[in-house]
């Protein structure tokens, strides 16, 4: 099996290219067995990124998680997201302290302000630094911030540490691609796709369009889907993956290489964005 790919942080860390969402785990949809095979497959075809957040079933997705990385911490990049109202001086600290006893860990590798609120985000990055400082966290970002949201960001005291930012990003959602993927990409900060498949993904994987790209290729739409997405630089992939099958898949779209003609009929399909649109997000 090929060498896991990886991006690098603005530390210059490197990542997986592809890891592990949790959005509605551990919330009784399949079996905690199921769900926790899953998350220590990934672990082992070198999805060691998993994505969480206090959100997450009130708690439940970060808990199952600490089963699935019991002895395993260090192989694991932890990433999990504080809620807006929460994230004040105070609040964030406390419930970066409740995530990581849900965890059962001592630290996160990556903790992310879930979306903006009515908290100054001077505020928020000061806490996140002081986090950062405090050792409870390795390094800090954002979720569902548009650019002149990470425009601000980067110009508040501390604002420029900020190491990614995640945002609804897929075939049918490529908004980001007017001018928040190009402002992150010449300051060298990644972009984590949620939902890569799409929240319905009924509908994108029965576009004609991916099922004939599969079959051509022998691999499945959502392989394609995700593949779209992989071959691009500075992007981080967290599909989510509730069984041992769906993990395979998922790691198999790496291995899957779309040509010249895939790429043009999925832009005639999906079309990238002709002018700026407000930040899709879920």
């Amino acid at each position: 099996m090929p060498t896991m790919r990886t991006t690098n942080l603005p530390s210059g860390e490197a990542v997986p290219i592809l890891g592990q969402g949790t959005w509605y785990m551990g919330e009784g949809r399949r079996t905690a067995a199921e769900e926790i095979a899953a998350l220590r497959l990934g672990i082992d075809l070198g999805l060691t990124l998993i994505d969480t957040a206090e959100m997450y079933g009130d708690g439940a997705s970060e808990a199952l998680i600490a089963q699935a990385i019991a002895g395993r911490r260090d192989k694991v990049f932890l990433v999990s997201k504080v809620l807006p109202n929460h994230a004040s001086r105070k609040g964030t600290v406390a419930a970066c302290e409740q995530s990581l006893r849900r965890l059962g860990t001592d630290r996160l590798d990556l903790y992310l302000l879930h979306w903006r609120g009515g908290v100054p985000l001077a505020e928020t990055v000061e806490a996140l630094e002081g986090l950062v400082h405090a050792g409870k966290i390795r390094h800090w970002g954002v979720s569902n911030f548009d650019a002149p949201d990470m425009a601000e960001l980067a110009r508040l005291p501390g604002g420029g540490h900020v190491c990614t930012d995640q945002v609804l990003y897929n075939l049918k959602s490529r908004g980001v691609e007017w001018d928040l993927l190009p402002w992150c990409r010449e300051r060298g900060v990644p972009i984590m796709a949620y939902s890569p498949i799409d929240h319905a993904p009924a509908g994108l994987m029965a576009e004609p369009v991916l099922k004939a790209i599969a079959a051509r290729h022998k691999a499945t739409p959502v392989q394609v889907a995700l593949a779209w997405l992989l071959r691009q630089d500075g992007i981080i992939v967290i599909p989510k993956a509730g069984s041992v099958a769906h993990m395979r898949e998922n790691r198999a779209a790496l291995d899957l290489v779309l040509t010249a003609v895939d790429l043009a009929e999925l832009d005639r399909t999906f079309p990238p964005p002709r002018r700026k649109a407000p930040l899709a997000m879920l």
